[in-house]
């Protein structure tokens, strides 16, 4: 995806939160950390501009709700890590009683997502979570379905997908990582 596709994709994810929220005024906009939150913080002022009202929002980090840390990386998916880089975790709105939309980028096995809901529940309950994912690459190992995808594309188990945004990479888009060719 190129910046503009993914400023598109969020234009049309944001109109597609308000046609479910109906209006309701409960609705805010969680981002998981790192680039969740990112997309997150784009989210909140599309919603917040065609809604005409503030829509809050936050950041959750589930560095310690990971069921899977010390196995990161077996896939080559991720880098593997004993030392989770933890971040802040901002929720300066009422969870219980809110509908709560959760972001993330990629959307792979769905422990991400088991993780930030069992972490959003120490905080309150809300009435309702929906996911929104820029990407869903496929190889649920759970049975997690986003509500709102930016776009699915399938992959190998073998290659990345990695989200690139201005806010920590200095320019936006999606690529594909495949390994490396064996020479063999």
């Amino acid at each position: 995806m190129t910046a503009e596709q993914m400023r598109r994709t969020l234009v049309r994810i944001a109109h597609e939160i308000l046609e479910k929220d109906h209006g309701a005024g409960t609705l805010a906009i969680v981002g998981i950390h790192t680039r969740g939150a990112f997309l997150a913080q784009r989210l909140r002022g599309l919603v917040g501009e065609f809604a005409g009202r503030e829509v809050p929002s936050g950041e959750l980090d589930i560095s310690f709700y990971r069921d899977d840390v010390a196995s990161r990386g077996v896939l080559g998916a991720v880098p593997s890590t004993l030392n989770p880089v933890v971040k802040d975790t901002s929720l300066p709105f009422e969870i219980d009683g809110a509908t709560v939309v959760l972001v993330d980028d990629v959307l792979f096995s769905g422990r991400t997502i088991r993780a930030a809901v069992d972490a959003l529940f120490d905080y309150g309950r809300p009435v309702r979570i929906q996911l929104a994912v820029l990407i869903d690459r496929g190889h649920r190992e759970l049975p997690i379905r986003p509500d709102f995808v930016g776009k699915n594309l399938p992959t190998a188990l073998k290659e990345r997908i990695e989200v690139r945004m201005t806010e920590a990479d200095g320019v936006d888009e999606v690529v594909v990582v495949r390994p490396p060719r064996s020479t063999d």
